[in-house]
Formats: C-alpha cells, sequence, structure tokens
C-alpha cells in the first residue's frame, strides 16, 4: 500500500526527533536555542526559537515587526508534530487550503500572496488558482514541519488544457434531415460534443432529446464510423426507428440490431454501418463487437456502468479504447453517490485518472477497511464538479431550456392512519435499526416487501379517491412489487377503467403499441408501470399525475419516472404524488433519498430535491372493513402468455361498450397488438406462481447501489 506525501513526511520527522534525541547539544555554537513549552491543550506544538547571541528570544505571541516576517517565517517552526493541510478547488479558478490546525508561519505565507481571501465563516483562505504554484513553492519552506498536498496532476492537466470554443463549431457536416430538427438548446450540446473531439457525455434532463444530440455529434463524425450504439433491452428498436427517421442516408439494411449469435454475420459484414445491441449481449459477444472495430461508440442510460468489475464495463472498456469517439447518455448519471461516475469518466478518458483507488481517495472519502477500500462516501464535490463541467459533460434542466414547459410539483400523500399496521412492521423496523450492517440490507429487503403487502388496501382505496375526483384526464401509477401492480389493476378493472400495464415481463415490441395506446387513445386513462422496468424510455406525456405506490432505493430512478411525464411535449403542468404510509419502510427510505439527492445536488448532477414536498392526508371517508379486506390475487396462469395482460380482459371489454371503447382497445392495445404478444414465448414470465412466495421482482430494487450487492441477485 503506497502511503500519502503526509503519511511519508510524518515518518520522516518521526525518524529525525529520534535522531536529534541521541545526540548531545554542543555548548559553543554560533546559535542558541530557547524552547517555549506549551500546555498539553495547545494546538500549535512545541515550538523552537533559534535567536542570535544577542540574548533576545521570539515569543510566540509577540506582535512581531513587518521587517522580521520573513525571518521569523524562515526561523519559526513547529517540532512536536507534522501540520498537514490540503489543497482543493472551489470554483474554476480558485483553489482553498484547510490546514489541520493553526500554523503562524503558515499564515504569514497566506497573507502575502496577492489574490488571498480569508472566509470568517469556515475560517478558511482562498486563493486564484494563478497563484497556486507561488504559494506552494513558499509553502515547501516549511517542510518536513507543515507539508500541504498539492493539486492532483489531472486536476491541473483539466485547468491547462487547451479547448474549442463551442461557439465556433460548424454544425454544417450534420446531416440535414437531423440538423434542421435540433432545437436550440440540441445545436449547443453537438456543438459541445463536437469541441470535446467527440468524446463526452450528454447529462441533459429526461426528455430533453438526448438521442438527437448524440445522433448529432455522430453525424458530425461519419467518417469514423462504423457505429455501436449500447444500450437496453426494451430501447434497441427505439434507436432504430430513430436512426431511420433522422438519418434517412443510411440504408436500412445497413443496420444490425444483435440479439443472437445468428446475428454474428451480418454484424462482421463490410457494409454494416450501424450495430444496436444491448448491455448483455455486448459481454457475451465482445470479441465480435472488438474486431468490427468501431470508430464511434454511443452508450445510453450508461449509469447502468456503476462497477468497475462488471463483466459489461469490462467489454466495454476494450472496445472504447480503440475507438475515437465515444458518447455517454444519462439523464442521471450518478444515482446516489460519487463512486458511480468512475467508470463513465474512464470510458471517456482512460488516462486521465491513475487509478479507481485514487479517484476514490480524492472524491469519495475513500478509506481502507478490513474488506477492502470503503467508496460509499464524498469528499471534494466542489473541485469534481469543475472538472466534470471542464472536461466530461454538459446538462440542462427543463426549467433551463424548456421556458414553456410548466413547473413540475411534488406531494407526499399519508395513507389512511387507520391502516392497521401489523405488528410484525414494528419489529422488522426494530430489528433495522438494531442490525449490523451486513445484516441491515436483509433485514430491509424484508421490511421493504411485507410493507408493501399492507399498504395494498390503502393504495387502492385512494386510487379509487383519484378516479372519483378526476373525472377526466389521464395518470401513471408506478409500483415495485408484482403483486402491488396486480392490485392496482384489479382495482381498475373493478371501476371499469381502460388502461394499460408495462413491467418486466412485457416484451420490448409490444411497448411501443401500448405506449401509443396511452398517447391517443382518449377511453385509456391510467398506466401501471413498473419503476424498474418503466422508468425510462418512454413518453407519456398525455398524463398529467403520476402516483408513486412505491418508493425506489435510488432517486435517480424515482426522478427519471417522474419524467415520462415531464418531458418535451407535455402541454399542462404535472403533479407528483408519493404515496407513503406510517410505520411501513417509507419512513426509512424517505430520508434517506433526499440524503443521496443532496450528495449529487453537491457534484451538480441533480437539483431535485424531497425537502419541503407538500404533505397531504388521505381522506377517510369510508369504514375501515371496506378496503381493510384482504385483496384477492388471481393465478398466473390467468395471463395471456408472453404478457402481463389477464386472459378474459378483451371480451369483457367488447361485451360493456359502457365501460371500454368500440375500438376494441383495451389494457393490452388493439386485436392486432393481440396477435403480435401471444406470438411471443411464454418463457418470458416466470413460471412459479408469484404469490407463493408473497412477492416477484422483475429487476432487484437494491441493484442501483454498489453497497447493496449482497442483494442484488436475491431472489425475492
Amino acid at each position: 500500500m503506497s502511503c500519502t506525501k503526509e503519511e511519508i513526511e510524518k515518518k520522516r520527522l518521526a525518524a529525525l526527533q529520534k535522531r536529534q534525541s541521541k545526540l548531545q547539544p554542543q555548548p559553543n555554537t554560533l546559535f542558541k536555542t530557547t524552547v517555549h513549552e506549551t500546555s498539553p491543550a495547545s494546538t500549535s506544538g512545541i515550538f523552537k526559537s533559534i535567536t542570535a547571541n544577542n540574548n533576545k528570544t521570539f515569543h510566540p505571541y509577540a506582535k512581531q515587526k513587518a521587517e522580521n516576517n520573513i525571518q521569523t517565517q524562515n526561523t519559526f517552526v513547529p517540532t512536536g508534530k507534522v501540520i498537514s493541510g490540503t489543497v482543493y478547488l472551489i470554483s474554476e479558478d480558485r483553489f482553498e487550503v484547510n490546514p489541520s490546525e493553526f500554523c503562524s508561519p503558515l499564515i504569514n505565507i497566506f497573507k502575502r500572496i496577492p489574490s488571498k481571501n480569508y472566509d470568517s465563516n469556515t475560517k478558511l483562505w482562498s486563493f486564484s488558482i494563478k497563484d497556486y504554484h507561488e504559494l506552494m513553492k513558499q509553502a515547501a519552506s516549511l517542510a518536513p514541519y507543515v507539508v500541504l498536498g498539492g493539486l492532483p496532476t489531472y486536476v491541473l492537466k483539466v485547468l491547462q488544457d487547451h479547448t474549442v470554443d463551442p461557439n465556433s463549431v460548424d454544425l454544417s457536416p450534420i446531416e440535414a434531415t437531423l440538423r434542421n430538427k435540433l432545437m436550440p438548446f440540441q445545436e449547443e450540446g453537438a456543438r459541445f460534443g463536437i469541441s470535446r473531439r467527440g468524446r463526452c457525455m450528454i447529462a441533459d434532463d429526461m426528455g430533453l432529446g438526448k438521442t438527437f444530440q448524440a445522433l448529432a455529434i455522430a453525424s458530425y463524425y461519419r467518417h469514423n464510423w462504423p457505429l455501436l450504439i449500447v444500450t437496453t433491452s426494451s430501447m434497441r428498436e427505439t434507436w432504430q426507428s430513430k436512426i431511420h427517421e433522422l438519418l434517412p442516408s443510411v440504408p436500412l439494411m445497413n443496420i444490425v440490431t444483435l440479439t443472437t449469435g445468428k446475428d454474428a454475420q451480418l454484424v462482421a459484414d463490410r457494409q454494416t454501418e450501424i450495430v444496436i445491441v444491448s448491455y448483455k449481449i455486448t459481454s457475451m459477444h465482445t470479441d465480435l463487437l472488438k474486431n468490427k472495430k468501431f470508430g464511434f461508440v454511443i452508450i445510453d442510460e450508461s449509469h447502468y456502468l456503476k462497477s468497475h468489475k462488471a463483466q459489461c464495463t469490462v467489454a466495454l472498456r476494450g472496445i472504447t479504447r480503440q475507438c475515437a469517439r465515444v458518447v455517454l447518455l444519462s439523464g442521471t448519471p450518478a444515482l446516489s453517490r460519487p463512486a458511480e461516475l468512475y467508470t463513465q469518466l474512464a470510458l471517456i478518458e482512460p488516462t486521465l485518472f491513475p487509478s479507481y483507488t485514487e479517484y476514490g481517495k480524492r472524491y469519495c472519502a475513500g478509506k481502507q477497511t478490513s474488506f477492502g477500500w470503503d467508496m460509499s462516501g464524498q469528499s471534494n464535490l466542489a473541485e469534481l464538479q469543475v472538472i466534470l463541467q471542464k472536461r466530461f459533460l454538459i446538462r440542462r434542466t427543463k426549467e433551463q431550456v424548456l421556458t414553456q414547459l410548466e413547473e413540475k410539483t411534488r406531494e407526499t400523500v399519508l395513507l389512511d392512519s387507520s391502516m392497521a399496521v401489523q405488528p410484525e412492521l414494528t419489529q422488522m423496523a426494530e430489528a433495522c435499526k438494531n442490525a449490523r450492517a451486513a445484516e441491515r440490507h436483509a433485514a430491509l429487503v424484508t421490511f421493504f416487501s411485507e410493507s408493501a403487502k399492507i399498504k395494498i388496501p390503502a393504495i387502492c382505496k385512494y386510487i379509487k379517491q383519484v378516479l372519483s375526483e378526476m373525472t377526466t384526464g389521464k395518470f401513471l401509477v408506478f409500483a415495485h412489487h408484482r403483486v402491488v401492480i396486480d392490485a392496482v389493476c384489479e382495482t381498475l378493472d373493478q371501476c371499469g377503467v381502460n388502461y394499460i400495464s408495462i413491467v418486466g415481463s412485457t416484451p420490448p415490441a409490444a411497448r411501443a403499441d401500448l405506449v401509443e395506446k396511452f398517447q391517443y387513445s382518449g377511453t385509456c386513462r391510467c398506466a401501471v408501470l413498473s419503476i424498474t422496468a418503466a422508468n425510462s424510455g418512454l413518453t407519456l406525456t398525455a398524463a398529467n399525475l403520476v402516483l408513486f405506490a412505491e418508493l425506489h432505493w435510488n432517486p435517480g430512478i424515482l426522478t427519471q419516472a417522474e419524467s415520462r411525464a415531464h418531458r418535451i411535449g407535455q402541454t399542462g403542468g404535472v403533479s407528483v404524488r408519493y404515496l407513503l404510509a406510517a410505520g411501513t419502510c417509507d419512513d426509512i427510505m424517505w430520508p434517506m433519498l433526499q440524503g443521496k439527492l443532496n450528495v449529487l445536488n453537491d457534484v451538480g448532477l441533480s437539483k431535485d430535491t424531497f425537502e419541503g414536498t407538500a404533505m397531504k392526508h388521505q381522506e377517510s371517508r369510508n369504514s375501515l372493513t371496506q378496503y381493510l379486506t384482504p385483496t384477492r390475487f388471481k393465478s398466473i396462469n390467468d395471463y395471456i402468455p408472453g404478457t402481463n395482460i389477464r386472459k378474459g380482459t378483451l371480451k369483457s371489454d367488447m361485451d360493456n361498450n359502457s365501460k371500454c371503447s368500440n375500438d376494441g382497445s383495451g389494457s393490452i392495445g388493439n386485436s392486432e397488438n393481440i396477435k403480435s404478444l401471444n406470438a411471443n414465448k411464454t418463457d418470458q414470465l416466470t413460471e412459479h406462481d408469484p404469490f407463493s412466495e408473497d412477492i416477484m421482482i422483475e429487476e432487484s430494487f437494491l441493484e442501483a447501489d454498489d453497497d447493496d450487492e449482497l442483494l442484488a441477485n436475491l431472489d425475492l
């Protein structure tokens, strides 16, 4: 393990003191040494004052004359212990010094720097970056007793690198069909990517057209093709249709979607210009993709690449190193902590950071434990924000660029207090608080799943209230556990409401039809969605209300889900309501979400906050037994194979014209969609009864947290 500069100096000083203690003082010397002892409580250590034979001694608290400042600074140094200090950026043109304790000689150096500025609140000194080398040079004269850890080499490199002015970039090489559809802020994003030589991240808010900007940059660098697009499984068809729409010069036969080994020959074909692949397939066909020698790579939803040890990350690292351009797209680059950024930054600039350990020690408050390095914290976030904005990414929020888009309002709805909270939940809450770190994860999973079942009656009651209050308009309902999603769908069936449902088992080919049905069918009023399966890649701007029946561990997932409705194309305001229940896991998760958002705000990757969210209480007009009756769930055999649609839904919809439209639209769309859905294999659904184990999770709700790797593969 390598030692830091401060640790080396401490060891060096200890050895020096040990050596000096063995030496006897020489009586006849040119200088006389006077030692002033300090109390043990003093933080300034023991100071050595060297004076001439004129018997004038120096007192550490005496007022010095201006002409003696330089002499004092050179002769008045601490010998009791090493005073260390950290140096870090607070903006692009200023840095701050934070010494471990007060040191008069160091303060005297600070006062001589022309750009000095003292903050009386933080008790810290800041300086212009232009004076960095001069300050470090003068502070070096106090070594080995005063040691300042300077700015890392890569930070200075980022500050000194000359970048092209984005405003000087000419966009004429971009294909005209796409160029004419770019909005002004999208043109700005394309210019930024080109000014960074095609290696950058577009981190705009969800719904601001990152796909348009990425394809514009790719069109500009078409001479570097073939082009590889890495995305989620559900978004492969969407990318293919967008390329066909925005880049008509690319023949459809030259676009290949790699799904199985049978497509390998098409990928290797020289005529193939664009290959679209999912994350999982990337790790399965790494050698095939490397041999294609892509010159341009687009990685969509890049926040999924959190772990630098994952197979997909390793595969993409090998592919991107040999290509000239890499563009990453993510509305939430870091879902909860700075450690999640390293992998993405390393794909853009592989040689900038020395290693993950050095990055973690600098920006994640990395500390070594008996189980390895702990990178779950955060440090020097202002400096990290400067590096991100100057070198890596461009980020705009909806409020900044869409002035005509109405604001999004958040509310928390406290579910009916008369809801029966079982004693088991209280015991689970206590277990979570008292459990050790390793056991706490499993306890939270159990608490989360049990809370979902307890909340079901109150959730269904609230949805009925929404339907009674909203005679028109559309809304979204997000949930995580399958048991909650099915309960919501059954409630809508009972109320005769036309809806769609998208969960993890919904075939990707059917999603576009379901979204189109919700957007354009006047009778389809609700979309019941899985938080993990439908939080990205969908445009559902026909809705003005978003309900979260359950929470998720990561705030980035929730804000992404909110943006399914609050995005380009929305003509009204969007109201987001989180349904919380006292005594459940919500009491733990809600404060945790706000804490993670605060970290992302400090890095400049989010401006969202759950603090100050208006709270409402669910009305309680009905009797307790009316909504606490256990809900009856249907067997998985009641579903159409390959979908989440219940058998017989269409027949009941077509027979009851008062509840459904005459065009045959229902919870699964029109009759043509039914054929396409039935054609899918039945193995996309779990074969066992999901309710025999209480819940079924399509994607692990903890998979987006590095500290929850123990539960990432837990089959619930």
